[in-house]
């Protein structure tokens, strides 16, 4: 269990860091990369640091914890009997870990002179482009998806091989309608780690990145559980 929870607590701490720094140091730009100025990776670029940070730990950490890295995950894994309640808190605890450990780093750089370009540490928030419940039905339709996705592909095999590749674009995908909205959850320890951390709207408006996700996980296992695969069916493949 002790490195389950270390890999949990390491992949989160993964995630944010580049996920959520991909934002704060390149979501905008004025000018090329050098003297004149910096450039920009832009919503695109953000939404690849996210998913391609999970596709790469699915691989790295999945053989030893299944690579949840996100509470939702974990939740949806948990009513689908896929780890127990006591594992479940456990890997809950290590990841919200790693995303306070995450904004902490990221803070700290800015400090060093970093040009935070989100204004507010890459947290997620409502009110700008969308409103409160928009804000919470985005969420829910967003990890609604990628939980979804996760108990689809790792439903037949513990370890399928297209496993990583179907998560990790699930991810980048998420992130391309959510960035210009809401700035994406779809995950209460990255949001919740930067929000401790810059305070603020962000930090009063935390519930819902934290509510509206595990309002998607159990949606998608609901759905998961009438469409999964049974026996008769996984013997024809």
């Amino acid at each position: 269990m002790r490195k389950k929870l270390i890999a949990e607590f390491v992949g989160t701490f993964v995630l944010v860091f580049f996920g959520a720094g991909a934002a704060i140091f390149g979501i905008s730009g004025d000018g090329p990369v050098g003297a004149q100025g910096v450039a920009a990776v832009g919503a695109v670029g953000v939404a690849l640091a996210f998913g391609l940070s999970l596709l790469a730990l699915a691989y790295a950490i999945g053989p030893i914890s299944g690579c949840h890295v996100n509470p939702a995950v974990t939740l949806g894994v948990l009513l689908n009997k896929g780890i127990t309640a006591v594992e479940a808190a456990g890997y809950v605890v290590a990841q919200v870990a790693g995303g306070i450990a995450a904004a902490a780093v990221l803070r700290a750089l800015v400090a060093s002179g970093g040009t935070d370009r989100t204004g507010g540490l890459g947290t997620n928030d409502y009110g700008a482009h969308i409103s409160a419940g928009g804000a919470f039905l985005l969420e829910v339709v967003l990890t609604f998806l990628l939980v979804f996705v996760v108990l689809l592909v790792t439903g037949r095999n513990p370890a399928p091989s297209a496993a990583g590749l179907a998560i990790g674009t699930s991810l980048a995908v998420i992130h391309l309608v959510g960035i210009p909205l809401d700035g994406t959850s779809v995950n209460p320890a990255r949001s919740l780690g930067p929000a401790l951390l810059h305070g603020g709207d962000a930090l009063a408006h935390v519930w819902l990145f934290i509510v509206a996700p595990l309002a998607g996980a159990v949606v998608a296992w609901a759905v998961y559980s009438l469409v999964k695969p049974g026996r008769e069916s996984l013997a024809e493949v």
